[in-house]
């Protein structure tokens, strides 16, 4: 019998509240202080900075119908490696890739920083603009 790696408890069970549309269990995984890259041209990309941000992001995927099916999970003294699939069940287009993430945690083992990392950024940009319009100026600017 092995020991698993506290750290991928917690993405398990940042992933298991995402498949479950729970935001609060995803934000129980998460430092107050996260660091959330999204990668891309899009008016969803970009570094999210603490957790409303990064709950206002997933409740937009969520409206795109985002699923991520796990495929590998490993970890090391500080930071954890995770390749999904990551689809859209609504929209208009489709987004059907390979994603893999950066996550690192703090002293408390909460995560800390992410970084997303597309198999297709061009898919996902499309499928975002497709979907997602900024907001009208001058609230663009705020």
């Amino acid at each position: 019998m092995t020991n698993q790696d506290p750290k991928l408890a917690v993405i398990e069970r940042f992933f298991g509240a995402y498949a479950a549309g729970d935001t609060e269990g995803m934000a129980a995984t998460l430092s107050p202080e996260i660091a959330w890259t999204i990668p891309g041209h899009h008016p969803l990309s970009g570094t999210k900075h603490g957790i409303a941000e990064v709950r206002a992001f997933f409740d937009q995927l969520g409206k795109a119908g985002f699923k991520a099916e796990t495929v590998f999970l490993g970890s090391n003294e500080e930071y954890v490696v995770d390749i999904h699939r990551g689809y859209s069940t609504n929209g208009v287009g489709q987004v059907d890739t390979t994603w893999a993430l950066v996550w690192h945690f703090d002293a408390e083992g909460r995560i800390d920083r992410v970084v997303n990392l597309s198999g297709d950024q061009h898919q996902m940009d499309s499928y975002i603009w497709a979907n997602f319009s900024l907001a009208p100026l001058p609230d663009r600017l705020a």
